[in-house]
Parts: structure tokens; C-alpha cells; sequence
């Protein structure tokens, strides 16, 4: 066994399982997909510890949130083998590769286009020919592939991500974090019958998504 396969056994089970994560498909993708592969090579000895992980290559901060936080979120977003699933601010692509084990097909975007040229090449190297990379603002998803059974973002938002919404499908939901109030909370929001449901989930906290930041007051 490797060292980063050990390092992938610990945190699955010391950081995962320990969060109340018991869905066997999110564990063994969790297992399987090797988290060093997204993150950049001077950075991964960090790989598996328990933090967001700032994979930035460019200006804008850019991260891997928590792997509890991840494997949380995915459990909440329920997401079927069938399912059309769209990740938003996907980074490196970790998430992306993750999802794309357990859906159908898989859109992911990321607002930085260097950064969202690593993430094609890190999940084609692994041979999963269902998940798609392109460069896009998280606040625009993808209307081309839209309604999307489940939006799931590698983020916060500080302001509702209205323009992600109108992408969900009847019945479809979208998972994050909403730092919309303190503290911040991972939400689930329902699509139905026209309207969106919002149901809180558990507290937690996780980097605000470029573009989904709460534009700052004016102050005198």
C-alpha cells in the first residue's frame, strides 16, 4: 500500500465516517479516487488532511473543500446512477471525479480557466469518459446541459445562486454551503411544483465561490 493510498484509508476513516457519512458508493469513490492526483505537486503531502485545500495556480483563490464536508454534502444530495449532476466552482476537479462515480453525467465548471484545464486532464487520466470540465463563471453553471437532476457546489455562496436554481430540473435539488447568515450552514434546496424549498442541513463552513460573494454595503 502506498503512502497516499493509506493516507486516502485514514481519511476516509478518521474524517469521513466519523461525520456520520454511511453511503457505500460515496465511500468506496471516496476510496478509490486518488485526491493527490488534484492537487498541485509541491502541495501533496496535504492532500488527505483534514482542511480546504488552496489548489490556486493563478490569482484567485481556489479550493478543495473538507473531505468530511465533501462526502457530507454528496450524502445530502442523494445523488442516483442515472442522474444529470452539475458541479459549480469545481477547481482541480476533485469533486467532479468523485460525483462522476456515482452519476450518470456529470458537468462541472470552474470560473479559472488554467485551473479548469488541470481538472479535464486530472479526470481524463482517470478514465472517466462521463464527466465534462469547461471554463465558466460559477454564477452561469451550464444552460447548454441544463435541467440538471442535481447542482452541487464546491463552495459557499453569500448571496442566493439564482441563475444556478433556474438550471434545476422539476424535482431536482442543489447542495452547498449558504453564508447568506452567520453562521454559515450546508442547505439543501428543492425544486417543486415551481418553487424552491430550502432546508437546512448542519453548520458548516467552506470558501466563498467567486462570483457568489455579498457585494460589500456602501459605508459613509
Amino acid at each position: 500500500m502506498s503512502g497516499f493510498s493509506t493516507a486516502r484509508q485514514k481519511m476516509v476513516d478518521g474524517q469521513v465516517r466519523t461525520n456520520d457519512v454511511t453511503d457505500r458508493r460515496i465511500l468506496d469513490a471516496m476510496l478509490t479516487v486518488p485526491r493527490e492526483a488534484f492537487v498541485p505537486a509541491g502541495r501533496q503531502a496535504l492532500a488527505y488532511l483534514d482542511l480546504d485545500l488552496d489548489v490556486s495556480e493563478g490569482a484567485a483563490k481556489r479550493y478543495l473543500i473538507k473531505p468530511a464536508l465533501t462526502g457530507k454534502l454528496l450524502q445530502a444530495a442523494g445523488i442516483g446512477e442515472a442522474d444529470k449532476v452539475l458541479v459549480v466552482g469545481c477547481a482541480s476537479g476533485y469533486l467532479a471525479a468523485l460525483v462522476g462515480k456515482l452519476a450518470g453525467q456529470v458537468t462541472a465548471t470552474e470560473c479559472d480557466s488554467a485551473l479548469a484545464a488541470k481538472a479535464k486532464d486530472a479526470i481524463a487520466s482517470l478514465g472517466l469518459p462521463n464527466v465534462s470540465c469547461k471554463a465558466a463563471p460559477c454564477t452561469e453553471g451550464d444552460p447548454a446541459a441544463a435541467p440538471y437532476d442535481v447542482i452541487v457546489l464546491n463552495g459557499a455562496a453569500e448571496v442566493t445562486p439564482e441563475g444556478l436554481l433556474g438550471q434545476l430540473k422539476e424535482g431536482g435539488r442543489l447542495v452547498g454551503v449558504s453564508a447568506e447568515s452567520k453562521p454559515p450552514r450546508a442547505m439543501i434546496v428543492t425544486h417543486s411544483h415551481g418553487e424552491f424549498g430550502h432546508r437546512t442541513l448542519f453548520d458548516a463552513s467552506a470558501p466563498v465561490l467567486p462570483g457568489l460573494e455579498r457585494t460589500a454595503a456602501f459605508v459613509f
